[in-house]
């Protein structure tokens, strides 16, 4: 790559994003998939999994945000969480910022995307030494199979994956959402990547019935990015006692003295409000109770 160069992630043969490159920083290729990190003009270093933009430094803070403290503000005292994936490390630096969490274990399966955000993404990764954070590399599938068998429970887990293709594609199946139902511990929650209600409505649609099928509560909510395809993204929430809302205490955002840049506790209720076409499409498999 070179100061001329732009690239630019494709969806499906009618969509594409253009950023322009300034240099590229890292090039590998993983067992899993290709692992690069680029010096962009405007959105800072970015992190592509197989050509698919994974993570800019100018928007990380949204999807950060989002997966991680409206779970961990719901539930009333997280202790232990779980996250599948997230090997940029911005979703384990969100989570050990809440002073109740006494341990954060991370399982990504890809060594390299690690250690390239821990050399060129410090913004998202600086985190992944933290006394806190118990970082694991292997099969996180395998690994809630493990803890479901084990007794080994888990306050909160965030599934912190990339699309359905390659490494993630399990992490989308009924299997895998009943083991972390077992692994979750009576009053748990779990919060996943939840695709864009535009352009990925079946899959969307199969993980919201997948939550219907294991879990007394269930929703979904939106947030917006620059670098995800059509802007709007979702995440899916299926929690066995606590509902995103009606047992949110919006005062205890101000009280936790933390500072966000994009979450606050009026985004965390207006998140949850569905635009027409999504309640239309997903409100048979969402339940209150």
């Amino acid at each position: 790559m070179n100061s001329e160069l732009w690239i630019e992630e494709k969806l499906e043969d009618f969509l594409g994003l253009r950023i322009r490159v300034e240099k590229t920083l890292f090039s590998g290729k993983s067992p899993f998939q290709s692992v690069d990190v680029v010096e962009t003009r405007g959105h800072g270093k970015m992190l592509l999994n197989d050509g698919l933009i994974m993570v800019t430094e100018r928007d990380e803070f949204s999807y950060h945000d989002m997966i991680t403290h409206v779970p961990l503000f719901v539930h009333p005292n997280p202790k232990k969480v779980l996250v599948i994936g997230g090997g940029d490390g911005g979703t384990a630096r969100e989570v050990i910022r809440h002073p109740s969490i006494e341990k954060c274990t991370m399982v990504e399966i890809d060594e390299m995307v690690v250690n390239a955000c821990k050399e060129y993404i410090p913004q998202t990764s600086s985190k992944l030494n933290d006394p806190k954070v118990d970082l694991i590399i292997g099969d996180g599938v395998k690994f809630v199979e493990e803890a479901a068998k084990t007794g080994d429970r888990y306050d909160v887990i965030l599934v912190d994956s990339t699309d359905p293709i390659g490494p993630a594609q399990p992490l989308f199946g009924h299997e895998f959402y009943e083991n972390i139902f077992k692994a979750l511990s009576d009053d748990g929650i779990v919060v996943s990547q939840g695709e864009s209600p535009f352009y990925q409505t079946t899959m969307q649609n199969k993980l919201v019935q997948i939550l219907h099928d294991t879990f007394p509560i269930v929703s979904i909510y939106n947030f917006s990015n620059l670098t995800y395809p059509g802007g709007l993204w979702s995440f899916t929430f299926g929690s066995k006692k606590y509902h995103p809302t009606n047992d949110f205490k919006s005062d205890r955002v101000e009280q936790s003295g933390l500072d966000f840049e994009y979450y606050n506790a009026e985004v965390h209720n207006a998140a949850f409000a569905l635009p027409t076409f999504m309640r239309k499409r997903l409100g048979q498999w969402l339940k209150d109770r």
